[in-house]
C-alpha cells in the first residue's frame, strides 16, 4: 500500500473522526463523575437480590433528608448511589441505619468529594494536559535538531502535537458518546487513560519520524515521497505488533476484570487503536505535505 499517494483518504477518515467527536462534545458534553463535580458515590450490596431492596434504601435516605439520589444497579448485584457530599459521621450513621433495616447489607465502596476539590481537580487536569503537550513539543524540537535540512526540526514537534490532539479529541468524543448511551462517567481514571494514550501515541510517532530522519540522510538521491513511504512500511509491523500485544491483555481485563475498570480499559484500547492509526496514516503524510512547502 502506498501511504503517501492515499493520504487524502486518511485525511477524510481523520476529519470524520474529529467532526463526529466535536459534535458529540458540543451536543452532549461529558457525564462528569464526582471527581470533578463533587458529591458522594456509595456502592452497597446484599446477600439476596439487591433490586428488591432499592425502595427500602431510597425511602430510608429520603427520610434522612437526602432527596436528590441517583441509584444505578450493576451486573455484580450491587447498587451505586450518587447524592450530595456528606461527612464521614453522616456516612457511618446512614450505614448503621441501613444495616438495621437490611442486616445482610455490605459496603463495597464509598467516595465523597467536596465541590471545591472537584473544581480544583478539573483545573489541574487541564493544566496537566497542556503541560504534557507543551513538553512533547519542546522535546521533539530538541531531539530532531540534527535532522536533514529538508525538514526543519520544529515541524516534527508541531505535527506530533497535532496528531496527539487528534487522538485526544477522539477519546473525548468516544466518552461523550458512551456517557450518553451507557452513562459512563468521566473521572480521574479517564484523565489517567488520556495521558497514557498521549504517551503511547507519541512513542509510535517518534519511531516513524526517527526512521524518516535516518532515511533522509541515507537516501539522498530518492524523492521525499519514496523516502517517507518506505519509512512508514519499515516501521509498520513493529507498530502493529506492539499495539496488538498491548490490546490483547486489555481485552482480557475488560471481560474478567472488575466492572469499575471497564471505562479505563476502553479508553486505553481506543487510544491505542487511534494512536497507532494516526502515527502511521496521519503523522508521516502530514510531514510530507508540509515538507512540500518552503
Amino acid at each position: 500500500m502506498d501511504f503517501i499517494k492515499n493520504r487524502k483518504i486518511f485525511y477524510c477518515i481523520s476529519g470524520t473522526i474529529v467532526i463526529i467527536s466535536l459534535l458529540s462534545l458540543l451536543i452532549w458534553g461529558f457525564n462528569l463523575g464526582i471527581d470533578f463535580t463533587g458529591g458522594t458515590l456509595w456502592e452497597i450490596s446484599t446477600a439476596g437480590d439487591i433490586s428488591q431492596s432499592i425502595e427500602v434504601i431510597k425511602n430510608y435516605l429520603e427520610e434522612k433528608g437526602w432527596n436528590q439520589i441517583n441509584i444505578q444497579t450493576t451486573s455484580e448485584n450491587s447498587l451505586i448511589l450518587r447524592f450530595q457530599n456528606i461527612s464521614e459521621e453522616e456516612h457511618v450513621q446512614l450505614l448503621e441505619g441501613l444495616k438495621k433495616l437490611i442486616p445482610s447489607i455490605e459496603e463495597r465502596r464509598f467516595e465523597s468529594i467536596g465541590p471545591s476539590i472537584g473544581e480544583e481537580l478539573k483545573t489541574k487536569s487541564i493544566w496537566a494536559t497542556v503541560l504534557v503537550f507543551l513538553g512533547i513539543l519542546i522535546y521533539l524540537w530538541y531531539a530532531f535538531r540534527d535532522s536533514s535540512f529538508k525538514i526543519p526540526s520544529y515541524r516534527y514537534g508541531v505535527l506530533a502535537v497535532l496528531v496527539l490532539m487528534h487522538d485526544a479529541i477522539f477519546i473525548m468524543g468516544l466518552f461523550s458518546i458512551l456517557g450518553k448511551l451507557w452513562g459512563w462517567e468521566v473521572n480521574s481514571d479517564f484523565l489517567v487513560a488520556l495521558l497514557v494514550v498521549v504517551g503511547y501515541s507519541v512513542h509510535d510517532t517518534i519511531v516513524v519520524f526517527d526512521r524518516i530522519r535516518e532515511n533522509l540522510k541515507l537516501k539522498i538521491k530518492e524523492t521525499l515521497e519514496n523516502i517517507i513511504d518506505s519509512s512508514i512500511k519499515q516501521t509498520l509491523f513493529r507498530s502493529l505488533n506492539t499495539s496488538l500485544t498491548t490490546i490483547f491483555p486489555l481485552i482480557a481485563l475488560y471481560f474478567i476484570g472488575p466492572l469499575s475498570t471497564r471505562p479505563l480499559v476502553i479508553a486505553i484500547i481506543g487510544g491505542i487503536v487511534v494512536g497507532t492509526y494516526s502515527s502511521i496514516c496521519l503523522a508521516a503524510p502530514l510531514l510530507y505535505e508540509w515538507s512540500k512547502k518552503p
